[in-house]
């Protein structure tokens, strides 16, 4: 029977999702240089129209849809054929079920691109994107919440996206910054952060975004729902005060660009656990993610000099792990199943959560290199060295998004 009050709750949390991704151009944009200040926005946006489309066509259907295997779903739905208004999910209409999971599907692509800002030549992006939705992205989500191989075989929890977004996007970042090799100068010059306003701008419009995110996930308007909410919060908030003691500590300053990260990689540390762990659980996560995230990019940077440009892998792709683990540590089934976490001397949940991410390391790696090598044979992945030098805003997109203005760098 449709509930009309959850209804109207995933709508808006829906909406929350989807102001995330202006939120990420935001950050990514920000944080980026100011010369590829409007190619790192476009790199999120353009997302907002493939991603529709590509979702209308196959991604429900091979996500969600009916019929399907351990590994994806089926394309009975093509085109949501079958589906109408009165077509349910649960006490959801479809539609509403579908719209919210939409979102991800937008978001989780969109994270990819920081790790290979100013290098990466837009039509390459587009069509890798494109390919990524259907090779990696729509098959973990079927993998995950869709009754496949991880969530209903191996029994791996993921409450609002640890492997299917964080661990496949950050993942995925770090492959191409590889494919791709560092940017220009990488060794040598300064990058500075060009727009810190915007980068707290995007940071908020994420975590309020982020509320959405993990509460919606309940796919209730329900205790649950309350209960990812205040987790979220929580390991969100002490993620940043972590964060900001360890550049105390390190720089004997607090930045706000620290602040901002810190409330990401809380963000992120939480999710697969949001509606599976206590709240005191929920601290030691925003406690810990952090120092596993600062220290995790100073590896990836200093010792394996990977450009992880925007630190994609570095906070998302950790963080994700590093949540995904924690939530086989701590998870309590009085709270919505599953089994008791490894704290609880219980070892079957921690083992089945590190089955799961084994899994989708294996899935994404495998598909990124295949989407990458697909891209290739038609185009190159990476701008000319000159084009690189003159900024992908003027390159890519003929645009400057500060034609009266020469500050900032």
């Amino acid at each position: 029977m449709l509930s009309v009050g959850n209804t109207a709750f995933i709508l808006i949390c829906t909406a929350l999702v989807f102001i995330m991704i202006p939120g990420l151009a935001l950050f990514y944009g920000g944080l980026g240089r100011r010369k590829n200040m409007v190619n790192n926005m476009m790199n999120s946006a353009f997302i907002m129209g493939l991603g529709i489309v590509l979702y209308m066509l196959v991604g429900y259907s091979l996500s969600f849809g009916e019929g399907g295997g351990n590994f994806i779903g089926s394309l009975k739905n093509f085109g949501l054929i079958g589906i109408t208004k009165d077509s349910l999910t649960g006490l959801l209409p479809t539609f509403a079920f579908m719209a919210f999971q939409m979102m991800f599907a937008l978001i989780t692509p969109a994270i990819i691109t920081g790790s290979i800002a100013g290098r990466m030549k837009f039509k390459a992006l587009f069509f890798f994107i494109a390919l990524w939705s259907i090779f990696v992205y729509y098959p973990l989500a079927h993998m995950v919440w869709g009754g496949g191989l991880i969530g209903g075989n191996i029994g791996a929890l993921d409450f609002a996206g640890g492997d299917v977004v964080h661990i496949s996007s950050g993942t995925t970042g770090l492959i191409l910054a590889i494919l791709l090799g560092k940017r220009v100068g990488y060794d040598h010059t300064s990058y500075r952060i060009h727009n810190v306003p915007f980068v707290f701008l995007g940071m908020g419009l994420l975590w309020f975004g982020w509320f959405g995110f993990n509460a919606g996930s309940a796919l209730e308007a329900n205790g649950l729902a309350a209960h990812a909410f205040m987790t979220t919060a929580i390991s969100a908030a002490t993620a940043m005060l972590v964060w900001m003691l360890i550049d105390v500590i390190k720089q004997g300053k607090v930045t706000l660009i620290g602040a901002c990260t810190g409330v990401i990689a809380g963000l992120v540390g939480i999710t697969p656990a949001a509606g599976f762990v206590d709240m005191w659980a929920a601290l030691l996560i925003g406690i810990t993610v952090s120092p596993v995230c600062y220290f995790g990019i100073a590896l990836i940077k200093r010792v394996f000099k990977i450009d992880d440009a925007l630190d994609a892998f570095g906070c998302h792709g950790i963080g994700g792990i590093w949540g995904g683990i924690l939530t086989g540590v701590f998870v309590n089934p009085v709270i919505n199943g599953g089994r008791y976490g490894l704290i609880f001397g219980q070892t079957a949940q921690f083992v089945a959560q590190i089955k799961g991410i084994l899994v989708t390391f294996a899935i994404v790696i495998v598909g990124t290199l295949l989407c990458a090598g697909i891209v290739s044979v038609f185009m190159p992945l990476r701008v000319e060295k000159k084009e690189e030098l003159i900024g992908l805003d003027i390159s890519e997109h003929g645009e400057n998004a500060y034609p009266s203005f020469t500050g900032l760098d």
